[in-house]
């Protein structure tokens, strides 16, 4: 039993608990969050190590055997959407450290209860606890999206928590439904029971299977379940909307995982259930995202409808259901997650600077260092948009490429590049309004201490380089998606590893 498979739980969870013990001082909290998410990085970075000649590490919690106990399970892709996420944390929560986490007293502690939800929900081998871990999150996000409170905030909460509740409702009806049909709820048990399902099972686990389907393209923000992400992450802090660039990753994430493992080709009755569904919702989500951002009027709310846009192209590369689609899928969900927080802190300082303005798309005075910051933005939009020379043009070529396979790849070529110009049109308009229309103030501006503003910018410029980085390593980055892709797609391997270790699949 390997113990670095359960670290990444754990870590978070013990450095909630010592935030706990320190709540009254600021600092305490701000030193332990640093040092917290410094080790996840190295934990996520070696449990990568572990399983990148690909193996699948198990871990039995109370060394009770699968599946009668609980298990988590490191493979690659769990692997990879770790990484993904300790290379996020660091950068949200230095620019929290400006002040976002002075608005409240337990900021430190929700922000490391979300990596613990996170990391649990990548981990984890059994559906229930897949439910337990993404109610933990979620309450986490829920106090994250309130931290600083105000009306608005207020109110996007509201509907945040409500539209999740009632997700959290079906996820149990599934869960039970095949629990009560199969007797079982860890996830390679549960493939082989779908699998020899008989006929007049096959019904009720469709249902439940398309349920599941259901809660995973709410927590992905897919349509038509989408309508809960704009007003949420707009008007969230900065930080928190940065971190929350991966939330809809975990739906995406736990598509991707029952699609493979529960109703692949070898899932008998139930086999290809989620095909008809997929890519048609993926390909809807990104149209209403990229014309949501088209028709934006502010700033914060464009980044949101974008971020609804780059789940749709994500789920287009998964829903292709080819070794190719899904590594070009895994190659782009990192860069579309550090575009995104960067392209929201990005966001966030433009609005501070903005005054009466604050993030509405009209011309106003120009800002304090509207330079730096105009760059910047240039860079983040050119990363969103999917232009060359940064991964996101990468992501979308290998999509396109892998999409030649597919029967429909005339309307994936035409949705995924028509997708790509009126987000770069949507950017392209905000750019002028807020830098070029901008008129010169009647007071002139107080320049800015480089020093402040290099910290200011600092996290934005890293995630930024961030995605420079997945660029130049494209090459190794690719081969390793490639071979996840080619792990999942041969599900036997995952269910031999925690149901039968050292057996043959």
């Amino acid at each position: 039993m390997n113990h670095w498979v359960i670290a990444p739980v754990l870590w978070p969870w013990l450095a909630g608990i010592l935030l706990l013990l320190g709540r009254g001082s600021l600092a305490w909290q701000r030193g332990v969050s640093i040092a917290a998410v410094a080790g996840q990085l190295g934990l996520a970075l070696v449990l990568a190590a572990e399983v990148s000649g690909g193996s699948i590490l198990v871990y039995t919690l109370g060394n009770w055997s699968a599946p009668f106990g609980i298990v988590l399970v490191a493979d690659r892709l769990a692997a990879w959407m770790l990484v993904v996420t300790a290379l996020l944390a660091p950068f949200a929560l230095l620019y929290a450290l400006r002040g976002d986490d002075a608005a409240g007293a337990h900021f430190h502690i929700l922000f490391q209860l979300q990596l613990f939800g996170l990391n649990g929900a990548f981990l984890t081998g059994d559906l229930f606890n897949l439910f337990v871990f993404f109610e933990i999150l979620l309450m986490a996000s829920y106090g994250l999206l309130l931290h600083g409170s105000g009306r608005k905030r207020t109110r996007a909460g509201l509907h945040f928590v409500t539209i999740n509740l009632i997700g959290s409702t079906l996820f149990l009806f599934a869960a039970g439904t095949l629990y009560g049909v199969l007797g079982t709820l860890n996830l390679a048990d549960l493939a082989l029971k779908v699998a020899a399902a008989p006929p007049e099972n096959a019904p009720l686990v469709r249902v439940a299977g398309l349920l599941l389907f259901s809660v995973f393209a709410l927590k992905a923000a897919l349509l038509p379940f989408y309508l809960w992400l704009p007003d949420a992450y707009a008007n969230a802090s900065g930080s928190v909307a940065a971190l929350f660039a991966i939330m809809t990753k975990v739906g995406a994430y736990s598509i991707l995982r029952i699609d493979t493992l529960l109703f692949g080709p070898n899932a008998g009755l139930a086999a290809e259930l989620l095909e008809p569904w997929l890519l048609p919702m993926a390909m809807a989500t990104l149209l209403i995202g990229v014309v949501g951002a088209l028709a934006s009027l502010r700033l914060r709310q464009q980044v949101a409808y974008l971020v609804v846009a780059s789940v749709g192209s994500l789920l287009i590369a998964f829903g292709l259901g080819s070794v190719s689609g899904i590594a070009a899928g895994l190659y782009y969900l990192p860069h579309t997650t550090f575009a995104a927080a960067a392209l929201f802190l990005l966001a966030d300082s433009i609005t501070r600077r903005r005054s009466d303005q604050a993030d509405r798309l009209d011309p106003g005075p120009t800002m304090a260092s509207a330079g730096v910051l105009g760059g910047l933005f240039f860079i983040a939009a050119v990363a969103v948009a999917g232009l060359p020379p940064l991964s996101g043009f990468l992501g979308k070529f290998l999509t396109l490429r892998a999409a030649l396979a597919h029967p429909w790849w005339p309307w994936l070529m035409a949705i995924i590049l028509s997708g790509g110009l009126i987000s770069l049109i949507a950017l392209a308009r905000t750019g002028s309004l807020l830098f070029y229309r901008a008129v010169p103030p009647e007071n002139p501006v107080t320049p800015e201490a480089p020093s402040a503003l290099a910290r200011e910018l600092a996290p934005s410029l890293g995630l930024l380089l961030l995605v420079a980085g997945l660029t130049v390593a494209a090459g190794p980055l690719a081969q390793g998606t490639q071979a996840a892709a080619s792990q999942l797609l041969q599900p036997q391997y995952y269910i031999q590893a925690v149901l039968k270790p050292g057996g043959t699949p």
